[in-house]
């Protein structure tokens, strides 16, 4: 017989607590009507318009409920990380690295979407709007088949997979189940993953990451602060759209497709 729940939340506190943010997020827009356009991070948002706040709200927020179980199940049975620390993972460890995964995999994905519309002339890069924790779970999933080779994933309780497979497997097999996945966004999760498993990024620490939240808090507010607007009782986004450019994803009080839980062109979850 497994643990209670209980033990295995303790046991897996950040875990534990990501996916308890991600589910509140998603809760919240469902009841607000808040579509993929209003938090979604796409080039044209990003790098040309200094949307920066978006690389943490994409990050957390989830538009499908499919979307929103695989990436959580698959986070939940990747916390065994904050228990190995006898092997140089640990709790802190995991703190360190996902924050890393999250600006390192972002700043990727916008790379390689540069790349796609500059070098190879691919305009609709600019506006393809992408959110999801997918990035972050491949980095872990990466990391754990490089530490941990005899490690095992499960997925949904039903399908276990050899870790050391498992990044390109998932990779795979999300690609053909969801086609709207991002393929790009999953595999910087993977590329990132590596750089940090083999050493390639590495350093890691309390002041390091206490630093790197500080720029990330302040890159955020100031973002918003220029593009948007902070309203309590929670934060609402304004975003701020050239009326000669066309708009950039869905926006979520007038568009049927975010009301009614569907997609569009333009939409990867991550």
């Amino acid at each position: 017989m497994g643990k209670p729940l209980f033990f295995q939340i303790v046991e897996k506190p950040v875990s534990s607590s990501i996916i308890g943010l991600c589910c509140a997020v998603w809760v919240y827009f469902q009841k607000k009507n808040v579509g993929y356009g209003d938090v979604g991070m796409s080039y044209e948002a990003v790098v040309a318009e200094g949307q920066y706040w978006r690389v943490l709200t994409s990050t957390f927020s989830h538009i499908s409920v499919l979307h929103l179980v695989f990436n959580m199940s698959t986070l939940w049975s990747l916390g065994i990380v904050e228990s190995l620390g006898q092997i140089g993972l640990g709790i802190q460890y995991y703190l360190h690295y996902t924050l890393l995964l999250i600006v390192l995999s972002s700043f990727l994905v916008m790379g390689m979407y540069h790349l796609l519309i500059h070098r190879f002339k691919l305009e609709f890069y600019k506006r393809v709007t992408a959110v999801g924790y997918s990035c972050v779970v491949f980095g872990w999933m990466t990391i754990l088949a490089a530490k941990q080779p005899s490690s095992k994933l499960d997925l949904f309780g039903l399908l276990s997979l050899p870790i050391n497979f498992a990044p390109f497997e998932s990779l795979v097999f999300t690609s053909i189940i969801v086609p709207q996945a991002s393929f790009l966004g999953h595999l910087s999760g993977i590329v990132v993953g590596y750089s940090i498993a083999w050493g390639l990024v590495q350093g890691m620490d309390n002041y390091w990451s206490i630093t790197l939240s500080g720029w990330i808090l302040m890159a955020f507010v100031m973002s918003m602060k220029r593009t948007g607007s902070f309203e309590m009782t929670f934060l609402q986004v304004e975003p701020v759209v050239d009326p000669l450019l066309p708009s950039v994803g869905l926006t979520a009080s007038n568009s049927p497709n975010a009301q009614n839980g569907t997609t569009a062109q333009g939409f990867e979850m991550v």
